[in-house]
């Protein structure tokens, strides 16, 4: 039982994530029928599972807000901000009940009563008990709406239906409006053109429709039609009818249902070896359109099989702990794999040459399978901040609405897991201290109401995830005068506004006048630079006083395996991510001689800071005759990375460095390549931030 109570939890904990959700767009859109109707649907469903698994206090508390929430279905209560909050407070109560070991308790009925006596107030009226037999009626009478149906529509309109003003293909649109619909035209009796009439219809259809309609609701669709055309509505099948049933129909088969054929015929046909459809036809004995109508029923018969069958489901529920291993386990693989490509061709075997390739196409399709199964939508992430929005800036008494796009945009899921807490804190930065009141708004000019804007998109294999809000902006002047109080630059450095703008990640830095609830402590910034960095990632910002600020973070899809192009310096290895890499060159020491201490180069019309890593990591030999440069692009920006040899393109499987190598810069990671050997993976945008800087070789953060 207690396996059953953990599945039961599982579902809760979605029910109650979307519901959460769905109490912010009817918050928008109180009149929106499905969102209404979705949320009674999870409170429904929550009742009726905790009550079947012995989970009373929910069960009891539930019901209550779901008698509230019928009234809304009904049109007896309306929705209202009070009832938003006190149904986000019953979701949040339920939540914790969940966690609870117990959820019955003397504090929790305390809670739930207190809730319930509100929404008495709000309501009106006092919801009585529904009796366990009316429940179970409730549920039945649930289940019966939900089971559809399959027709069969012969619909053979009269050859003068349009003399009479009635257009068949509005019938057929109809019929489309009341669930899936398949229709097969019969067009055998159309003449030649030199014959043809404008104002017969020739044409007759056979319509399969999926749906919940009733019988006589479908007659209906036909009841003006005179008698002489035909009309044969036939229920082939119930969908759990065709669930259950072991065989899927077979051509023939239907062919005799419809009666088209006989069963004497069919077993003529069956003789020989020729597909029935074919020989049919061949026969005289059913047209194409016939076969076609055929195959189009055993279609979807099939397809009903496959989606609902026994047996069978188009999702399962996998643990992220398994999911994890199975990653772990792919990356192993593809070391090993390395080892083995590496060997074929030491060893100068065709046949292991041979195995090699075919193992790695493999590695390779299995890497990218195992990897898809961890991507998730960003958009799930972008959901929860409506809620703190929302809450915060009441408590703010702020007016300011959350705008989200993007949220298709997948991610690995231990990337948006870690990347919740830096949200959270530029979320509430941007309501605390970005955005104004409505009244300092109308002053300035603005609108009212405050936008914050979480926007995801693609930038070859990373995503920018851009913060924007229409606030008044950073104050540089504030910035530095805060900056030169607590000795963090001096009185009269000259800084640019991206370095002014990037004090406010210095731990303890705060130029909030006062501490609220929500900010001003100055220990919230400093810990997204420290998570963004965690993530391999970047951030910057852009900002305009009066007019507001964006926060833009760089993040890869994933912390486990990436493409690489692998470098050598001297006789150690690094690898630069490959979907960053725009092109190689070749840097002759004639080129070197040229550039002299300038550090620059052509490249495609424009001219491109570069860096010697060597002479970063401090390799003293002597430079080769020729280099190679790689040119790479980090954000809108091409840098070139000078290295000794570049080796090629690596599968790369990101391993954490030590406790002992934390916080070393301009390295993210290391890799273990096929001989053994560890090659380290390059921060390229800290490497790229330095190039642009002109810094020198002396720098203390080598």
């Amino acid at each position: 039982m207690s396996q059953f109570k953990e599945t039961f939890k599982e579902e809760a904990y979605e029910l109650l994530g979307s519901l959460e959700d769905l109490l912010m767009q009817l918050e928008d859109d109180p009149n929106n029928p499905e969102a209404i109707s979705a949320v009674f649907r999870s409170i429904h469903t929550i009742k009726g599972s905790a009550s079947m698994f012995d989970f009373q206090g929910i069960a009891s508390f539930t019901h209550v807000v779901e008698s509230v929430l019928d009234g809304v279905r009904e049109g007896t209560v309306n929705v209202s901000k009070k009832l938003i909050d006190l149904t986000l407070l019953s979701r949040d109560h339920i939540l914790s009940m969940l966690n609870a070991d117990e959820d019955s308790t003397p504090e929790f009925e305390e809670v739930s009563q207190s809730i319930i006596d509100e929404m008495k107030v709000l309501t009106g009226e006092i919801a009585e008990p529904q009796n366990e037999n009316s429940s179970k009626i409730e549920k039945q009478a649930d289940s019966n709406e939900n089971v559809e149906s399959i027709y069969r529509i012969q619909f053979a309109p009269d050859e003068n239906i349009f003399l009479s003003g009635t257009n068949p293909l509005l019938l057929l649109n109809e019929l489309s409006q009341m669930g899936e619909i398949s229709c097969i035209s019969y067009k055998d009796d159309l003449p030649d053109l030199d014959i043809f009439n404008p104002e017969i219809c020739y044409v007759h259809w056979d319509i399969y429709l999926t749906t919940k309609q009733t019988l006589d609701e479908i007659k209906d669709v036909f009841i003006f039609l005179d008698a002489r055309s035909k009309i044969d509505i036939t229920r082939i099948s119930d969908w759990e009818v065709m669930v259950n049933e072991d065989p899927n129909p077979k051509l023939g088969e239907i062919l005799i249902d419809k009666g088209l054929i006989q069963p004497s015929d069919l077993s003529q046909i069956l003789d020989s070896r020729k597909k029935i459809g074919e020989l049919l036809v061949e026969k005289g004995m059913v047209s194409s359109s016939d076969v076609k109508s055929a195959l189009e029923e055993q279609k979807i018969s099939s397809s009903i099989k496959q989606n609902m069958g026994t047996g069978s489901t188009s999702t399962i529920r996998v643990q992220s702990d398994k999911l994890d291993s199975l990653v772990d386990s792919v990356g192993e693989l593809v070391t090993a794999q390395a080892r083995l490509s590496q060997l074929a061709v030491h060893e100068k075997s065709s046949a292991l040459q041979s195995l090699a390739e075919q193992i790695e196409r493999l590695t390779s399709d299995l890497r990218d399978n195992t990897m898809s199964l961890r991507m998730v939508p960003i958009g799930s992430t972008f959901l929860r901040f409506k809620r703190l929005v929302r809450d915060l800036s009441s408590s703010l008494d702020k007016n300011i609405q959350l705008v989200t796009k993007g949220g298709d945009t997948e991610l690995d899921k231990n990337v948006i897991e870690k990347l919740n807490d830096p949200l959270v804190h530029l979320i509430r930065n941007s309501i605390d201290h970005g955005i104004e009141s409505a009244a300092e708004r109308k002053k300035k000019g603005k609108d009212p109401t405050g936008t914050i804007t979480l926007d995801a998109q693609y930038t070859g294999a990373n995503v920018k995830l851009m913060i924007r809000d229409d606030g008044q902006g950073l104050n540089k002047e504030a910035i530095l005068k805060k900056a030169i109080e607590k000795k963090l630059i001096s009185p009269d450095a000259q800084l640019s506004d991206d370095e002014i703008f990037n004090l406010i990640f210095m731990p303890g830095f705060s130029t909030a006048q006062s501490v609220t609830s929500v900010s001003g402590r100055g220990v919230g910034m400093d810990v997204v630079r420290r998570q963004i960095d965690a993530l391999n990632g970047s951030i910057h910002i852009k900002s305009e006083h009066g007019v507001g600020t964006e926060f833009s973070l760089h993040l890869p899809f994933t912390l486990a395996i990436i493409e690489g192009l692998l470098v050598r310096i001297q006789d150690e290895k690094y690898v630069f991510p490959l979907s960053m890499v725009q092109a190689c060159m070749e840097l002759t020491a004639e080129q070197r001689e040229n550039h002299g201490k300038k550090r620059l180069i052509e490249y495609r019309d424009s001219v491109i800071p570069y860096i010697r890593l060597r002479e970063l990591f401090i390799y003293d030999e002597e430079l080769p005759e020729r280099e190679h440069l790689v040119v790479i692009q980090t954000e809108n920006t091409l840098t070139g990375f000078v290295v000794d040899e570049v080796i090629g393109d690596h599968q790369t499987v990101i391993k954490n460095m030590g406790k002992l190598y934390k916080g070393i810069n301009y390295i993210t990671g290391a890799t273990i390549l096929g001989d053994g050997n560890v090659a380290l993976i390059l921060d390229v945008n800290r490497l790229s931030t330095l190039a642009k800087k002109g810094s020198t070789l002396n720098d203390s953060n080598k």
